[in-house]
């Protein structure tokens, strides 16, 4: 059984500083980690059998990021980064939201989630369709929040599942000025202007200056 300790020993042990990512999704776990580029090691909670399982009760995408930073903290040392993210769509009252990663139940697919926006959102014509992607990173050490980042990408809702790319609502999401999904545009356009990466620029400054 890995305790504290060993966790701690294994995030030292690299040469390059390394960051805890407060989650089990690799797909953010490897997102962030082309963001946030060579210089650092990005590992996550599934490296970690001891770290506990954070419940997400905060009502906004900021108090459920500060909830999984301050929780992972208290289990090693040094810093933990937690992102909370998720879909705002205008005219279903900025739905999904916070359950953005469970809008269609406990244990849903990403594929189940959007295909419930889409069937909520069938017949709305495209001048109501806008929605947002947004990003709250809670960035906490021995429990406590350091610092708090935020980042939004506008945009609206295509009628249909467009693209292989990316993970979770990308497929029916076209930013502004795009008539293509961030499913179908390349990982490379996207991370320069996603919602994630907006608060990922904000958090590696705030991060330079304490190096």
């Amino acid at each position: 059984m890995e305790t504290e300790n060993d966790a701690s020993a294994k995030l030292s042990q690299h040469e390059k500083p390394s960051i805890l990512l407060a989650t089990r999704n690799r797909h953010k776990t490897r997102e962030i980690q082309i963001m946030l580029g060579e210089g650092v090691i990005v590992t996550d909670a599934t490296e970690f059998d001891h770290l506990p399982e954070v419940e997400e009760t905060g009502v906004t995408f900021e108090e459920n990021s500060k909830l999984k930073a301050e929780g992972i903290s208290l289990h090693v040392e040094g810093i933990v980064l937690a992102d909370d993210s998720g879909l705002e769509v205008d005219a279903l009252g900025k739905e999904p939201g916070v359950y953005s990663a469970r809008y269609a139940g406990p244990g849903c697919t990403d594929e189940a989630n959007t295909a419930l926006v889409l069937k909520k959102m069938k017949g709305f014509p495209d001048e109501v369709r806008s929605a947002r992607f947004r990003c709250v990173l809670a960035v906490a050490e021995k429990g406590v929040t350091l610092a708090v980042f935020d980042g939004t990408v506008e945009g609206m809702l295509a009628h249909e599942m467009r693209g292989e790319g990316g993970f979770g609502y990308d497929p029916i999401f076209m930013p502004l000025g795009y008539h293509q999904t961030f499913g179908e545009l390349s990982s490379e356009l996207k991370h320069t202007m996603s919602h994630r990466s907006r608060a990922l620029a904000q958090f590696r400054e705030w991060w330079k200056s304490r190096r």
